[in-house]
């Protein structure tokens, strides 16, 4: 079993998934346009949305994951989640993450990404993180881009998503890289500041 923790960053707060978080899942997940960049089910109507929190749940009691939501600092209020299914054996975690469709292009996503990436590496311990996003969804790689993943390669024809076969990229970073991001970033500070 994983520990159940809570990050801040700066504008987010991602806490672990309650099951009264459902209806907000729904809400925010059963949107065509947020399933359609993503793994999750679709349509996702008020069952579906309880049983995937009760698999997060599930998944964060066996160790086998982590799931966060993504909510607000200032007000609590659910927009998102994030989470790694983890291969503690071999140190990695596939990273996933989804926001509702009204709080994309606010860089909430680079920021719960760079937290939950610190958090895999830092207190995780891990040795690998890896994400694979749609290639019909090229936001999800910019994220990716933005917080020092590499790109690692494209999937062809991977998935059979909304009736079309869907190629996937794949991004990754491994611990050397990190911790040379996270060099370069306090060096940068040191020197401004």
């Amino acid at each position: 079993m994983t520990a159940i923790v809570t990050i801040g960053t700066k504008r987010l707060r991602l806490r672990p998934f309650q099951t009264t978080d459902a209806e907000a899942v729904h809400r925010l997940a059963g949107s065509q346009d947020v399933a359609a960049g993503t793994f999750l089910p679709h349509p996702m109507d008020r069952q579906a949305a309880q049983d995937w929190v009760t698999e997060r749940l599930k998944d964060q009691a066996a160790g086998t994951g982590v799931t966060f939501a993504i909510t607000l600092l200032e007000n609590g209020e659910l927009i998102g989640s994030i989470g790694m299914e983890l291969v503690l054996a071999h140190e990695q975690g596939r990273l996933t993450y989804w926001l509702g469709h009204d709080y994309w292009n606010h860089g909430y996503g680079t920021e719960a990404v760079t937290a939950l990436v610190e958090y895999g590496f830092n207190s995780l311990k891990l040795h690998r993180i890896y994400a694979p996003h749609f290639h019909t969804n090229p936001a999800s790689g910019r994220v990716l881009q933005k917080v020092g993943m590499t790109h690692e390669g494209r999937l062809r024809e991977h998935y059979l998503r909304f009736g079309q076969r869907v190629d996937v990229e794949l991004y990754g970073m491994i611990r050397n890289e990190f911790l040379r991001l996270k060099v370069g970033k306090k060096g940068i500070a040191d020197d401004h500041g």
